[in-house]
């Protein structure tokens, strides 16, 4: 919603001290729609050149994320904690052979099943399953399980940074292409050398929005929208870090308590529940 917010208000003021100061908003107005179909037009060419329909698709997939925010807030992290103290203290008690059941068919799990919002979200239920399953098959060196967990993270992270890079390689090509609209109306109007100054000068100020227009889109809107993207990637890879600071804690040989205290720790500051919150959602967590 700030998003929006702001660049409203960017517009507001843009134009607004542009009509104040005694502009002809229609001039602009006139010019805009040939403007936008050169420069926009242009400039969605050059994405879809340089990226693949998967990253195309990812990248517009995390336009709507500048919008909503991060996906994660207090509860879905309460939840997660929920859900690693259940897993640990299971195998801290039983045996890592006691996850088996759960780790294997999660969708069938009863431990899973009571927390529906980790369930459904693919890539956490897959990574803490198959860290539990490696586990299970005596790989437990905590510090080569820390390595090989921080490397994915790694990894996942470099993907999903892909679409605030695309954006931004948007926002630093559109000057340019605003440059090259109004060179195409100076040719223009040099093809027309012969009219009066008046439609002369109309001409010109139809070539200069394009430049306008190019530094507008690049550093009121794309760079903003990468910069907060970019933002929002970073925050919910905090979701992630968290599970790894779970099971690294819980394979040094610490209480449940303990390892999901690491976690909790992990926790962005705006979304960290307080100690006290997280011991009461785990009090009542059982089979």
């Amino acid at each position: 919603m700030f998003t929006i917010g702001g660049f409203v208000f960017l517009l507001v003021c843009v134009f607004g001290s542009f009509v104040i100061t005694g502009g002809k908003i229609g001039a602009v107005l006139a010019a805009l729609p040939f403007e936008m179909m050169s420069i926009g037009g242009a400039a969605v060419g050059t994405f879809l050149m340089g990226n693949s329909m998967h990253d195309v698709k990812h990248t517009l997939g995390g336009i709507g994320k500048t919008l909503k925010g991060a996906r994660y807030g207090k509860a879905d992290y309460l939840e997660l904690l929920s859900l690693l103290f259940l897993l640990v203290r299971l195998a801290a008690t039983k045996g890592a052979m006691a996850l088996e059941a759960h780790i294997e068919k999660p969708e069938e799990s009863a431990a899973f099943q009571k927390f529906p919002k980790v369930l459904g979200n693919h890539h956490a239920t897959v990574m803490i399953c198959d860290y539990l399953r490696i586990v299970g098959m005596n790989a437990d060196d905590p510090n080569q399980i820390e390595d090989v967990m921080a490397r994915e993270i790694k990894k996942t992270l470099a993907e999903e940074q892909h679409g605030p890079h695309a954006l931004q390689a948007m926002a630093d090509a559109l000057p340019a292409l605003g440059i090259v609209a109004a060179v195409l109306g100076v040719i223009k109007t040099m093809g027309h050398i012969d009219q009066p100054p008046k439609i002369l000068g109309e001409m010109i100020g139809d070539a200069l929005t394009g430049t306008f227009l190019g530094v507008l889109l690049a550093y009121g809107l794309m760079a903003p929208l990468s910069a907060r993207l970019g933002s929002i990637v970073d925050e919910e890879a905090k979701y992630f870090e968290v599970i790894r600071a779970v099971l690294v804690t819980h394979l040094h040989g610490n209480a449940p308590q303990v390892s999901i205290e690491s976690g909790r720790k992990m926790v962005p500051s705006s979304h960290m529940p307080t100690f006290q919150e997280l011991e009461s959602a785990v009090q009542n967590v059982q089979l």
